[in-house]
């Protein structure tokens, strides 16, 4: 049976936008200071993850709410399932957006919105897939349980709950990354290093504060200083200000200095790929003769974490032939004078390298600063599926056909829902020499790269369960 796939979404094309935008419209961030028993990440996750199921109901799948942090859509019979993970929840939208990041807009060709990317239009393309797929009535043999989360951002609470109730797939693939496909994922730990704040002298760091998430390079940091000069302090700030990558503000109030620095956000997967604002403004104020908890701080971070993804510093660098590089990203710093601070720092390491190992070098290098290191997150292994297995080549090959570009496969060090099952992979959605946004302020998806990727999911899916 001949199909055109694309033609095929196209056909739903205002119906798949219509429904994202909608998706798109909540802001489907954690914030469990309003949680409740029925919305343990908060009502926005909820509210989105009810929201793509009642799309689901209306087209006439299955569907389960599995107690408001997971669900899934299924259709089709058979003994084997394959698996699509996809996730609801977002990252914060944070400063620096041209549009309102939760009122999806369309310019040049392109969907702005928070989610846009990462995950909920490739999630939707993934959906329209399988949508066309039981429209079509194309025969099947196998079952398909397209699984939705919404902590994905945080800590796979949602995930971790729906299979401590749910069997994992057999085999599957995550629409939360880009094409050709990743068939390797690093490892992930976060730790916790934590200072104390004891201070005496004249110049005191009042407070420093950076970051929203730990899988996020902070955009924006500010701290108080009180103490030094204002106009000495800001001829130098704006000379430091005019000889680095980074935008800043300088004011006073009440005999208190504030300092804001404006970097730029990226996905901690490739720290390099953003601007530090943290640690930018930790180099700054290591000019200033600070003391006790502030002083072994603040050195920490200039002289150890700025612009060292890579640990070379921390004498932690680590390099497997296939995963690649073990990354650091510092992605909280929150310091306050008398009580003290931390700085959270996510690393993804390659195979070769324990997360144990990555813990007992940060200790011995923070010693002498009297800190105590803590797990702060999550901890998952390197994850690594063959590229000859049978799955990865029929994903590959319809990538290849509808696209004429040769399939490949990539190891990042991002992590995604695909790394829970054996034979999971990431494959899509954005494409090859598409800006990545995700994490970013103005997300975006490209029109034509969301119908191209729901088009490819359509043909993949069906290949693997036919």
């Amino acid at each position: 049976m001949q199909i055109d796939w694309k033609g095929e979404i196209v056909k739903r094309k205002n119906e798949l936008l219509s429904d994202l935008k909608e998706i798109l419209k909540i802001e489907s961030v954690r914030d469990e200071s309003v949680a409740s028993e029925d919305a343990p990440f908060g009502p926005g996750p909820k509210k989105a993850l009810v929201k793509f199921l009642k799309i689901a109901d209306r087209d006439g799948f299955e569907t389960l709410n599995l107690e408001g942090v997971a669900g899934h859509i299924e259709y089709g019979k058979g003994s084997e399932i394959l698996g699509i993970l996809a996730h609801v929840d977002v990252m914060p939208a944070g400063k620096g957006w041209d549009t309102n990041p939760f009122i999806p807009v369309i310019k040049d060709g392109r969907l702005y919105a928070r989610g846009a990317a990462d995950d909920k239009g490739p999630a939707m393309a993934a959906y329209y897939a399988l949508k066309l797929i039981k429209e079509l009535d194309l025969p099947v043999s196998k079952r398909v349980r397209f699984i939705l989360g919404t902590d994905e951002e945080s800590h796979w609470r949602c995930v971790n709950h729906y299979f401590d109730k749910m069997p994992l797939p057999d085999f599957g693939f995550s629409p939360d990354a880009f094409f050709p496909l990743i068939n390797g994922e690093k490892g992930n730990v976060t730790y916790s290093v934590n200072f104390s704040g004891e201070s005496t002298g004249k110049v005191a760091l009042v407070d420093f504060q950076s970051g929203m998430r730990e899988n996020m390079v902070p955009r924006e940091a500010i701290a108080r200083l009180s103490g030094v000069d204002f106009e000495t302090t800001e001829k130098l700030f704006k000379k430091f200000i005019s000889q680095n990558p980074v935008q800043g503000n300088i004011s006073r109030k009440n005999g208190m200095i504030t300092l804001e620095v404006i970097g730029k956000a990226a996905h901690a997967q490739e720290p390099r790929k953003g601007i530090n604002a943290g640690t930018y403004l930790a180099l700054f104020l290591n000019n200033f003769k600070l003391n006790g908890g502030a002083k072994a701080y603040i050195e920490f971070v200039a002289k150890m974490l700025h612009q060292d993804s890579r640990m070379d510093s921390l004498g932690m660098h680590f390099t497997d032939d296939i995963m690649g590089d073990l990354t650091m990203n510092a992605g909280i710093f929150n310091f306050r004078d008398s009580i003290g601070g931390s700085v959270v720092l996510n690393f993804r390491f390659p195979r070769g390298i324990k997360a144990a190992e990555i813990r007992n070098i940060l200790e011995k290098k923070t010693a002498a600063l009297s800190t105590t290191i803590k797990l702060a997150g999550k901890l998952q292994e390197p994850h690594y599926v063959p590229l000859d297995d049978p799955m990865v080549k029929t994903l590959l090959g319809v990538y290849e056909s509808q696209t004429g570009n040769k399939g490949y496969g990539v190891v990042v060090g991002g992590g995604t829902y695909a790394r829970l099952m054996k034979r999971g992979v990431a494959f899509g959605a954005m494409f090859p020499n598409v800006p990545d946004t995700m994490h970013q302020a103005n997300e975006f998806i490209p029109i034509e790269d969301l119908i191209k990727a729901a088009a490819i999911y359509a043909e993949a899916i069906y290949k693997l369960i036919e």
